[in-house]
């Protein structure tokens, strides 16, 4: 902090998944989401099963929280142009308006600024300096945990920060990873992302791909997906073994704001 008082102002959402002795154990800080396609036997179509539990001010269990937190502040959620928000900001000056920029998670990694009050002083940037102190933290660390008994139906696992479900539902992500190979299925949720940003921004997703690194935020959220895949015959035997065995096989792909698309494969 002395060095580097900025880190104070460095964050993340988080969202893991381990598989130890048979069961899969997902944990969740932020509003990624973890989402499992299982088989449907009879029909062979997919269904989607979501994993994680996300942290969102637009849910309503998270605001109730959030306010048992900080009863003396009836204020600690507001609802500004649809979108529910933190009351913690921080400030910038743009064409000499003074703007305020709430965030939407309740929950994430570092941010201690929204968390530890003597980190909210300087010589931290002035941007990120609350108006007024705070007794309570802010933003929460505490991770939500969801155990799942993997079965042979279960088929793949998609891992993505909320850039992708902001454009995709739970039932379209599953119906795409299932309706084509393993290799590049992360890059195909991507796409489909990327056009549905553009579609809500009534353009081209030819034009879209052309916009500059550090300017894709203005016209979509960054978008990291990672896609492993289950070993049915493996599940089944993990479920009745003493070890894990479980096969994954994934793929991943990042598209972020401020650096360039990466693909990882890997099993």
């Amino acid at each position: 902090w002395p060095l580097k008082p900025q880190i104070a102002s460095v964050g993340s959402c988080c969202l893991v998944g381990v598989v130890c002795d048979g069961p899969l154990y997902v944990a969740n800080l932020g509003d990624s989401r973890a989402v499992l396609g299982k088989l449907m036997r009879g029909t062979g179509g997919i269904q989607p099963v979501q994993l994680s539990t996300e942290h969102n001010a637009s849910l309503e269990s998270e605001r109730r929280e959030l306010q048992s937190m900080h009863p003396d502040d009836p204020q600690i959620a507001l609802l500004r142009q649809n979108v529910w928000r933190i009351k913690a900001s921080y400030r910038y000056c743009t064409f000499l308006v003074l703007v305020a920029i709430k965030i939407s998670i309740t929950r994430s990694i570092g941010e201690f600024y929204l968390k530890r009050p003597e980190y909210n002083r300087e010589p931290l940037n002035a941007k990120f300096l609350l108006p007024e102190s705070f007794r309570r933290p802010i933003l929460s660390l505490e991770p939500s945990i969801v155990v799942h008994e993997l079965q042979s139906q279960d088929q793949f696992i998609i891992f993505a920060s909320d850039g992708l479900w902001e454009h995709l539902s739970n039932q379209e992500a599953v119906d795409i990873v299932h309706s084509i190979s393993h290799d590049g299925s992360a890059r195909k949720l991507v796409k489909a992302a990327l056009q549905g940003a553009a579609k809500n921004r009534e353009m081209r997703y030819s034009d879209l791909k052309k916009i500059l690194r550090g300017v894709w935020r203005h016209f979509h959220d960054d978008i990291t997906v990672i896609v492993l895949f289950l070993d049915s015959n493996l599940v089944s035997r993990a479920t009745t073994a003493t070890g894990p065995q479980v096969s994954l096989k994934g793929g991943a792909m990042s598209l972020a704001s401020n650096s360039r698309t990466s693909v990882q494969n890997g099993s």
